[in-house]
């Protein structure tokens, strides 16, 4: 539902961030700020700020940052109605109620009621599994290693061998057979009728993020076919959107997530106190799934299956994984076939060494590709150098292109120079422009020079308001690299130009965390000058390279033909000349 801006601005500035933020993580102040150890990644030193005056925090240590809706979103990973409305309730706010055409009421109504329904069909299951009857059931889940409280905590059930057993529950509660049809409890069948689509199994209840049963697998009991099964799609249920687990691994405060292939592999892990482990529910990881997981990480470890299939899935994820920003690492367990196997026979700490130990991606890529390739014949293993070659161009920095040459030279036991002499042959071969590194590794320089140089300025902008005046003379929010700064550059002009200093609702105009924590990041670059004289003298030079690339970026593009921009060209560069003459106070 849209809100208004109003509506949001009042419902942040009556929630203070210091007072919020306490309530998750301890905080002192050291002058204008508040300082504490970073919820977001693991440090022994407090790098997280969090600043009364700009209502905003940020952590010096991974970058994380944003206002106070950001803050809730992160940490509880709301969406911003969610963050939004918690923070409403904390402020007394009450907001307004959303208006809905009939489809929309329809399709909210259906849903609710499919959500209300897997809760009853889940507390059945569980009280089944309890049962005289769940004997066979409880017998599976003990025989597998599983505590009382882990079938507890993950809300194990059982389907017993009659297939209309929870049909006639149902219906004994006046649920009618259309909205049992459309909630994926049921099967429909032309002569038999309408039967459940659960029996004969143990039932693993899964839940959305927010711990919401959304649908059901099963595991049949004895050599029945197939042997897992799962809810189909319904309205509330997608299974390539949703990871079993997700919902109290969120909440583990691990800097990565256990991706896994099975439940019993998930719920043996969290067990043994690997509570970061999840799994894809049925199916191959897909590009929505890494999505998700890039919400709640930057780094994953796949623990599959050590066989044939678990290694073809490790190779479909990879790729997925890092087109989504995530970093991705192989955990080997072998001589076990999956993680439930390995802790029932080596046990938690060993498991643990392996993660420390699991390897990168792109090595377990070429440990891969090796198997293809007859290393003991010299025409097999040059192919084998020529493949890895190729993949070794898709990198793009330089550095790191450099780095995995080491890394694959000391592997495989071939020159470093003889490697990168096999890369760059192949890039002057059309596969890639070598030439072109050393020119776009300076122009990346350059250009991070540059956004560092806007970012201290916009920094400046919001600590000492006195320099706006100066700034507006020789520079427009154009003038700015990039969308993101170009914009947070406009927002903060409007803001001056209308009397008001306000970084931290400028946060709330981007509505991706990661979008918020890079805009907070403009606002909190450092520079460290010895006095005030330096501090004026770092003030003009930044103020004069921003200009000057901006009208740099400006003649490259021009049309010779457009006098009138030639002209104007001209007239600006002249104010260059002009910076070194500013005199300002910061105050």
């Amino acid at each position: 539902m849209f809100y208004s801006e109003d509506l949001v601005e009042e419902i942040r500035t009556k929630n203070d961030i210091v007072d919020v933020i306490s309530g998750y993580v301890k905080l002192q102040r050291k002058g204008s700020s508040y300082f504490g150890l970073c919820p977001f990644h693991n440090e022994k030193s407090a790098s997280f700020s969090v600043s009364p005056q700009k209502q905003m925090y940020y952590c010096f240590g991974c970058g994380a940052g944003g206002n106070v809706f950001t803050f809730l979103m992160e940490y509880e990973h709301y969406s911003f109605p969610e963050a939004l409305k918690v923070l409403a309730d904390r402020a007394g706010i009450a907001l307004p109620e959303q208006e809905m055409n009939e489809e929309m009421k329809r399709q909210q109504n259906l849903r609710s009621q499919i959500l209300d329904l897997n809760k009853m069909a889940a507390k059945y299951f569980y009280y089944q599994l309890r049962s005289e009857r769940g004997a066979a059931g409880m017998k599976y889940l003990k025989d597998r290693k599983l505590d009382d409280e882990t079938i507890h905590r993950f809300g194990l059930g059982y389907a017993n061998k009659y297939s209309d057993d929870l049909y006639r529950y149902l219906k004994g509660k006046n649920i009618s057979d259309e909205l049992l049809a459309k909630s994926g409890l049921m099967q429909v069948d032309e002569r038999k009728g309408m039967y459940d689509k659960f029996w004969n199994r143990v039932i693993f209840p899964i839940m959305d993020v927010n711990g919401k049963v959304i649908g059901f697998g099963g595991r049949v009991m004895g050599d029945g076919k197939p042997k897992y099964l799962n809810s189909p799609e319904t309205v509330v249920f997608d299974k390539s959107r949703n990871l079993y687990g997700l919902h109290f691994a969120r909440t583990s405060r691990k800097k990565q997530l256990l991706i896994c292939e099975g439940y019993m592999d998930v719920i043996s892990l969290h067990q043994a106190g690997f509570t970061n482990a999840v799994a894809s529910l049925g199916t191959a990881l897909t590009s929505q799934h890494a999505s998700l997981i890039k919400r709640y990480t930057d780094e994953v470890i796949l623990t599959y299956d050590s066989d044939e299939a678990g290694v073809r899935a490790a190779l479909r994820a990879i790729p997925l994984l890092k087109e989504a920003g995530v970093n991705a690492k192989v955990l080997d367990m072998r001589p076990y076939k999956d993680p439930d196997e390995f802790i029932k026979a080596l046990g938690a700490e060993e498991f643990r060494k392996r993660i420390d130990e699991a390897q990168n991606s792109f090595l377990f890529e070429t440990d891969v590709l090796q198997k293809s390739y007859d290393m003991n014949d010299p025409q097999g293993k040059t192919a084998f150098y020529e493949e890895v070659a190729s993949k070794l161009m898709r990198f793009e920095l330089e550095l790191e292109r450099e780095n995995y040459i080491e890394a694959v030279a000391g592997r495989y036991g071939v020159s470093m120079e003889s490697l990168r002499k096999m890369v760059n042959r192949m890039a002057l071969k059309g596969m890639n422009v070598a030439k072109a590194a050393p020119a776009r590794s300076a122009r990346t320089e350059k250009e991070a020079g540059i956004l560092k140089s806007q970012k201290l300025l916009l920094t400046w902008l919001i600590e000492y308001p006195c320099l706006y005046r100066s700034v507006r003379q020789y520079l427009k929010p154009e003038d700015f690299t990039g969308d993101i700064y170009c914009t947070v550059a406009r927002l903060l002009f409007e803001q001056y130009d209308n009397g008001e200093s306000n970084p931290a609702r400028i946060i709330d105009y981007f509505t991706e965390p990661e979008d918020q924590s890079r805009a907070a990041a403009l606002f909190h670059s450092t520079l460290s000058v010895e006095s005030t004289a330096e501090m004026e003298k770092a003030f003009r030079e930044t103020l004069r390279k921003i200009l000057e690339h901006s009208l740099d970026e400006r003649s490259a593009k021009l049309d010779p033909a457009d006098m009138e921009g030639l002209q104007k060209l001209i007239q600006d560069r002249k104010k260059l000349s002009e910076i070194s003459r500013i005199h300002v106070e910061f105050q």
